[in-house]
């Protein structure tokens, strides 16, 4: 197994796994958006298995008024021929080295309602809801 950051010549690959969690997500709007999202240092991160991704987290180091300085997890995916074999643990493992490295104070992410295994997975991890997010829509 390996963890390593991802570069923009393995977007297919990405793209592969984060569809299963991004459903409505086209590749044509994925390839945009990713680099619009350069500016915020979004990082792409893989755990490998014999050189197939397998688990896939999208993050940033982040600065606000409320988290501090913080690791924001945008998107943490399992290959769904993977789940539950302990590979979003070993993620969940690194993304805190990295975090702790890059000096931040928290891990923080947002998870959809419907959700639910995803939510105890992160309590799960050491993760408590914080707070509700509110979206209106343009």
């Amino acid at each position: 197994m390996q963890i390593r950051e991802m570069n923009l010549k393995e977007l297919d690959v990405i793209y592969e796994v984060l569809s299963q969690l991004r459903v409505d997500l086209t590749f044509k709007e994925f390839d945009d958006l990713i680099y619009d999202m350069r500016h915020m240092e979004y990082k792409m991160i893989g755990l490998f298995q014999r050189e197939k991704l397998i688990t896939y987290a999208g993050v940033a180091v982040q600065t606000n008024f409320y988290h501090k300085r913080h690791l924001y997890i945008y998107d943490l995916v399992t290959d769904s021929a993977f789940r539950s074999q302990g590979f979003a643990n070993e993620m969940m493992e690194y993304l805190e080295v990295y975090a702790k490295t890059a000096m931040c104070e928290n891990i923080v992410l947002s998870s959809g309602l419907q959700r639910e295994e995803a939510h105890k997975f992160y309590e799960k991890n050491g993760f408590v809801k914080k707070s509700y997010v509110f979206q209106k829509n343009l």
